[in-house]
């Protein structure tokens, strides 16, 4: 996004501080864009450092009060955002659609993930609990409570503008933490709406607040010295980044970045329902998803008629604009967030090409009228391991597909792998499956299931550099990652007063 002045024609995204909706002061703005049209919708303000601190501040003035609030009541608040969530789900969708791309059917599928976040988050009362043993040694009790951190930060992506940010902060929230959301520049209008319903479900001023901006913004939560913990969605540079310096400074740092996701297509599978799920999972979102098939392994001689069944199928993909007063009903993919991410991701089909790959399907070939951001699936046959289009995450709708002889050549590809998100086979052997499951170097794995992210009960677990901490997004890890454990022995020993001698006290308490 080109940071400029602010265009008064259009509307300025506000800060949230301490309740409030608050203009910035920045010199420096940025464009939101509606990617079905081109056209600037908004101006989002890119703080300053100072911005920020009073942020950070007004949620730290908040953090003792809330953190003493029973978590029965933490939680009914959350139970007033869920129902408003839902009174105003398709206005959610409508507006995850017109400021990031998504058709209205994905746009409703990520608001509704993000729904199944808020209810985990509502039974925290019975997973927060601690443990007690009596008598762990003679007259000894212990017992194990868990304590929110304070103030912590979420960090979230352009690509899931409502989805992401609920991964974070509902359960930071019903932990007792206060909590800042930097959104992404490129899509800050569905955290906002979020935060306005928040707000009206009762959250106390000052529990969650909404800052914007960029590298400097970022850098500015990730060395605040009131910021305990930060979780972040992005792209696998960012997220070393994010690691490193929030590390450096203390802070407790969950960071999800990038991904090359290998879907393996055994002899054996069905083609038709491995093409569809193939389809699905390389081209849903515009393949603007950090669990996208991103790498097709095909074994053996089903190669032929999978390539020519995929090429047929996305080339009939309908492509188009997603915002509701200019799309289809039955437009299947979308536009790219913004220009410029479309013209890098249409420079990887150059990137391909140059390489020596087959270029079979070119998405540059579509007719795609009107201003928005748009190109069609691509598909690269005949593509090496050692290929850029094949070691390095595109996201976008351009699917490479690398020829294996076997099962152990497809595994070994993945061994070379820098990423380590997820990765799907399609096959009827089950022994084939089993081998894969436990061999495939990733963290999230599907068989028969082309993209495999965890609903709101099971982490994100992301390994090698798609992934830097120790504790993952969502679930349990989640909630060990925004509280800390506290320990208490406790022995009482017996005083003169417990005795005969003091027949006073035991009057007066009731002992005999």
């Amino acid at each position: 996004m080109n940071a400029q002045l602010r265009d008064e024609t259009c509307e300025p995204v506000k800060m949230l501080r301490a309740g409030s909706w608050e203009s910035s002061a920045t010199e420096r703005w940025g464009d939101v864009y509606n990617p079905s049209t081109g056209r600037v919708i908004a101006k989002v303000p890119l703080c300053t450092a100072d911005e920020v601190d009073k942020v950070v501040q007004a949620a730290a003035e908040a953090y003792p009060a809330w953190a003493q609030t029973p978590v029965v009541e933490r939680v009914r608040v959350l139970y007033r955002f869920r129902e408003l969530i839902l009174a105003n789900f398709e206005e959610l969708a409508r507006l995850v659609t017109c400021e990031h791309g998504k058709t209205l059917d994905e746009a409703r599928a990520s608001v509704q993930r993000g729904v199944e976040m808020i209810e985990f988050a509502c039974g925290i009362p019975s997973l927060i609990m601690g443990q007690c043993i009596e008598n762990i040694a003679r007259d000894v009790d212990c017992e194990t409570i868990r304590h929110p951190l304070g103030v912590c930060v979420g960090i979230t992506p352009f690509n899931f503008p409502a989805m992401v940010p609920l991964w974070m902060y509902p359960i930071a929230i019903a932990c007792g933490n206060a909590f800042v959301l930097k959104p992404s520049e490129k899509v800050p209008l569905s955290a906002v709406r979020l935060g306005e319903l928040l707000i009206e479900a009762g959250l106390p001023e000052g529990v969650f607040n909404i800052v914007h901006g960029d590298r400097e913004c970022v850098d500015a939560l990730l060395t605040h010295p009131l910021v305990r913990a930060v979780s972040f969605v992005g792209s696998t540079n960012v997220a070393r980044h994010v690691y490193e310096t929030g590390t450096r400074h203390g802070k407790r740092v969950q960071a999800a970045g990038g991904a090359k996701n290998h879907v393996i297509i055994m002899p054996d599978a069905d083609v038709d329902q491995s093409v569809a799920a193939l389809v699905a999972s390389a081209f849903g979102c515009a393949g603007e998803r950090c669990m996208a098939g991103s790498l097709a392994l095909v074994v053996g001689e089903i190669g032929d008629r999978l390539v020519d069944r995929l090429c047929e199928r996305a080339a009939n993909l309908k492509v188009g604009p997603t915002d509701p007063s200019l799309a289809d009903d039955d437009v299947e993919m979308g536009p790219l967030v913004t220009r410029e991410h479309l013209e890098r991701v249409v420079g990887y089909l150059d990137v391909g090409v140059r390489e020596g790959a087959s270029l079979v399907l070119d998405g540059r070939a579509r007719d795609l009228r009107g201003d928005g951001f748009l190109v069609g699936p691509s598909v690269f046959d005949n593509v090496r391991p050692d290929m850029r289009v094949a070691r390095e995450e595109i996201f976008g709708p351009v699917l490479p597909v690398v020829r294996v002889s076997c099962l152990d050549e497809a595994l070994a590809i993945g061994d070379t792998c820098e990423y380590g998100n997820g990765a799907c086979i399609f096959t009827r052997d089950g022994r084939a499956a089993r081998q894969f499951k436990h061999r495939f170097n990733a963290g999230m794995i599907g068989i028969n299931i082309g993209v495999p992210a965890p609903m709101a009960w099971f982490p994100f677990t992301g390994w090698n550099r798609s992934f830097f901490g120790d504790l993952h997004i969502q679930a349990a890890e989640g909630l060990q990652f925004y509280t800390q454990q506290k320990m208490t022995m406790t022995r009482w020993f017996e005083t003169a007063r417990d005795s005969h001698a003091d027949p006073v006290w035991r009057s007066a308490t009731g002992r005999s």
